[in-house]
């Protein structure tokens, strides 16, 4: 089977990710340097997916922490298939046709769960424009088959948009996950350069919606900073954010995959990440996590457990 490594070299494009054929790479600051994956727990979940056959977002699209997490036998699975119908500017997963949705992934998925032994698993897709209901229905199943197959494991799904696919984040919602996460990814007026295919407020009332379906579930949603934002923008995001009931913010650093993709405007510096948290948690987030590697699965089980302990504690 090829690794993930061969597949980005043969990906195609679509237009809108060869914009900037030339654009220069910034040379990374050690702060944001990680080592190359190669542990024996990181070779052992490697097979381990390899022998399900199933994707997952840490390959797929060029997670800096995949060594880190892998290690642990920590790994994000990423459903219906490794083909997005989106062309998102950022994201270095392949874009085009995707194949028909597998029945058998979901209970692949919950078999792998059970056997990578996980207290917390997060489970995310692709863009599936071609699919009536944007995938709900198969999230649900996914869903369903962990709750079955390992029973102790807590759920966090990272869903899309579900852009024009009515019912498909009721589905979602019904199954019940632990944890609703999409991200919104930048500020408004970056999406049409980042994320042309998505509306920024109609993510907003995704997550909204989510929260009102079931208030007790909690929410989530990250940001990627170093694309182009101005700090007040990130700000009014914290407190569109916060006006639509999300319980947890992730800021991370972007990481421009290839020469094609959007650019890193600068790096963040960890100090700037503090100041981040610190403004977040005043606005009155329940559980936050902003450092130059965070992303949305990066740590996700123990600070689950944080989320938790924080609305015990009549935080969120």
């Amino acid at each position: 089977m090829k690794t993930a490594e061969d597949r980005n070299q043969e990906r195609p494009r679509h237009p809108e990710k060869a914009a900037n054929p030339d654009s220069p790479l910034l040379r990374k600051p050690d702060w944001i340097r990680v080592r190359a994956p190669g542990s024996k727990g990181y070779v052992q979940t490697r097979a381990l997916m390899r022998g399900a056959k199933l994707h997952t977002v840490c390959e797929e699209a060029g997670c800096p922490n995949i060594g880190e997490c892998w290690d642990k036998r920590h790994a994000t699975m990423m459903i219906m298939g490794e083909i997005c119908t989106r062309a998102c500017a950022f994201c270095n997963v392949r874009t085009g046709l995707p194949l028909a949705l597998d029945p058998d992934e979901p209970q692949r998925v919950g078999q792998a769960v059970a056997e990578l032994g996980l207290a917390h698993v997060v489970i995310t897709s692709v863009d599936r424009d071609d699919v009536e209901d944007g995938g709900g229905a198969h999230f649900a199943q996914t869903i369903a088959a962990v709750r079955e197959q390992a029973p102790q494991t807590t759920i966090e799904v990272l869903t899309p948009d579900f852009h024009r696919k009515p019912g498909g984040l009721e589905q979602v919602i019904t199954a019940k996950p632990d944890v609703f996460n999409h991200n919104l990814e930048t500020v408004p007026g970056l999406y049409l350069k980042v994320r042309p295919g998505a509306r920024y407020y109609h993510s907003l009332r995704l997550l909204e919606r989510a929260k009102e379906l079931d208030p007790a579930m909690f929410t989530k949603s990250g940001l990627m900073v170093g694309l182009g934002e101005r700090r007040e923008e990130v700000m009014q995001v914290m407190d569109d954010m916060r006006s639509a009931g999300i319980d947890f913010l992730t800021i991370g650093q972007y990481l421009q995959p290839t020469r094609k993709h959007h650019p890193v405007e600068r790096y963040v510096t960890p100090e700037e990440f503090k100041a981040l948290e610190t403004t977040a948690y005043a606005k009155g987030f329940a559980m936050v996590s902003a450092t130059p590697l965070t992303r949305s699965s990066y740590h996700a089980g123990d600070d689950f457990e944080k989320l938790r302990a924080a609305r015990a504690a009549g935080r969120g």
